[in-house]
């Protein structure tokens, strides 16, 4: 029987994820907080993980999270235009899956699964669902 051999996310899948989290986060004007509770690490992780060269592994929630932003990044660049595309994440939302918080506080507080939710709420108002 073979040895079950457990996937871990290809290097360079790694640091293209960071590399466009990383942008996402200045485009979005994150703190340092943020962007790190987004991403489901400690600050001084995403302080090493943002630099290229990064040498750590992601987990695949980690992963999820990141393909999950950069989904709901270009969703929202295609719902709406500048400045609302780049602030929408911090304005505060009257949406159903907000209740008056800022996006970004609600994907803070509720982890990868308000990710995925805020993800296919934006796609649902783009008429992509």
């Amino acid at each position: 029987m073979e040895d079950l051999v457990l996937e871990r996310p290809a290097p360079d899948r790694q640091g293209v994820a960071l590399k466009a989290f990383a942008r996402i986060a200045d485009a979005w004007s994150l703190t340092l907080r943020e962007a790190a509770a987004l991403a489901d690490m400690s600050e001084s992780t995403w302080k090493r993980a943002r630099k290229p060269g990064y040498a750590g592994d992601l987990t695949r929630d980690q992963m999820l999270r990141l393909s999950a932003l950069v989904g709901l990044y270009k969703s929202l660049a295609l719902y709406f235009d500048e400045p609302i595309s780049r602030d929408w994440v911090k304005l505060p939302n009257q949406g159903p899956e907000f209740d008056g918080a800022r996006p970004l506080d609600a994907m803070i507080a509720g982890g990868l699964p308000k990710i995925l939710r805020v993800r296919g709420y934006v796609d649902a108002l783009r008429g992509g669902v």
